[in-house]
């Protein structure tokens, strides 16, 4: 969430109204936060002020039977009386504090980062900037699109009868592609100086909530038992693997090489992709995510979106790096960049990488805290990054469109080293 003194002074609080605007999203909730705000530090300030007279009080009576006046039974009850109203009172006002500041948390939340000067504003996905771009020189044939080329090996009639929609198997050679693939990436990260991590794919909802926003509990993701749910990312244990700490100079940058299966549950993409592994339920993905200086993060950011370009240059796939308009943000993000793969059969570039610089967002909500100002004793927040490596199954259906030959697939020659073999056959 942002930092609610964004709101407090009236020039930032102009910058957070501005930002929502960017995003095309309602602005009456900042004012409402503001009122809200200063309601709690009313009742704070009221609390206070009862709670030294319950002080008082206390002290009075305690005086009064230490001094053992003849009138003292009659003054500590009078004293009493009034502690009890006291009381009475400080038990109202705890309740409309603990309910005013539920309904900032929860308004808090749905305000996103503040947008990035750079960021195109837009809501149209289609007004998104191109950045870079690389073509690969080898000559691309198309025959088929990834759904038939693979349709030997991802076996999605059975699949749908195990899971339902967009359910599949992947077995042989495109199976062992997939699992070349994952180990490349690794690999890859590793030379990097990442540090190769396996996360859980079960999170409780108390942290889960505090890393993913409120509509990917209804869009994105599955609920199981005991208020558990399944990742879509491994963003998100990642984000939250030092929740609750404060790392120093000496522990950043954390830079991790997330590994997970990840399940979506894709409400709200009906129609898309329909065939095929491209858009599935649960799928394999590799993962930078960084933790690093907050002076640093954007330094941070393009290391790793040109660490995906290498990826993929390494694979011989042409690409375009695009950055994306405001209106397409999820509410972490400051600046987001995607990679798009060239798909042949379509003659389209289709996401296959998203890159994010989500500043201080998600590190508040999960007070991952980087050292104090000294100067006004305020928390200081670690700015966190994340940035797709490789989805495998996506990449998958983008190496098996580029790579087509007639009647077979041709291994890039990165992955030849883990497959042991050179060629896929498809009849």
């Amino acid at each position: 969430m942002i930092d609610i003194n964004l709101i407090r002074d009236p020039q930032t609080r102009e910058k957070v109204i501005e930002s929502e605007k960017r995003r095309f999203k309602d602005t009456s909730k900042i004012s409402e936060i503001y009122e809200k705000d200063k309601l709690r530090i009313k009742l704070n300030f009221e609390l206070d002020n009862i709670n030294r007279k319950k002080n008082e009080l206390n002290k009075k009576i305690s005086k009064v039977f230490k001094e053992n006046k003849t009138n003292g039974k009659e003054l500590s009850q009078e004293y009493v009386r009034e502690l009890k109203e006291e009381e009475n009172k400080s038990k109202d006002l705890e309740i409309e504090l603990v309910k005013t500041e539920k309904e900032i948390n929860t308004l808090l939340k749905s305000v996103g980062n503040i947008i990035d000067d750079s960021v195109i504003i837009s809501k149209n996905e289609e007004d998104n900037g191109l950045i870079r771009e690389y073509r690969t020189k080898r000559e691309v044939k198309n025959y088929k699109n990834y759904t038939d080329l693979m349709s030997k090996y991802t076996h999605s009639v059975s699949g749908s009868k195990i899971i339902g929609h967009r359910g599949y198997f992947l077995s042989g050679q495109i199976a062992r592609l997939g699992m070349a693939l994952s180990q490349y990436a690794i690999d890859f990260l590793e030379e990097n100086d990442y540090t190769f991590i396996q996360t859980p794919v079960m999170m409780r909802k108390e942290v889960m909530s505090r890393t993913a926003q409120l509509s990917d509990f209804d869009e994105q993701l599955y609920k199981v038992e005991d208020d558990l749910y399944l990742i879509a990312t491994s963003e998100q244990p990642l984000s939250a693997l030092h929740m609750d700490e404060r790392l120093t100079d000496s522990d950043l940058p954390k830079k991790y090489c997330g590994q997970s299966l990840c399940f979506r549950k894709e409400a709200g993409a009906h129609g898309k992709d329909n065939s095929g592994i491209f858009r599935v339920h649960q799928f394999e993905k590799i993962e930078q995510f960084v933790i690093c200086k907050p002076e640093e993060s954007k330094e941070y950011f393009d290391k790793m979106i040109s660490l995906s370009e290498e990826f993929y240059k390494s694979l011989d796939i042409s690409y375009n790096v695009v950055s994306i308009v405001s209106g397409e943000f999820n509410d972490a993000a400051s600046i987001k960049y995607d990679l798009e793969a060239f798909f042949p059969n379509a003659n389209k570039f289709r996401e296959l990488v998203s890159c994010s610089n989500c500043t201080d967002y998600q590190s508040r909500e999960l007070e991952v805290r980087y050292g104090i100002l000294k100067e006004n004793n305020k928390k200081v927040y670690v700015h966190m990054l994340n940035a797709t490596l490789c989805a495998v199954q996506r990449t998958l259906c983008c190496i098996v469109e580029n790579y087509q030959e007639e009647n077979k697939i041709i291994v890039p020659e990165v992955l030849r080293k883990y497959t042991k073999f050179d060629e896929i056959e498809l009849n």
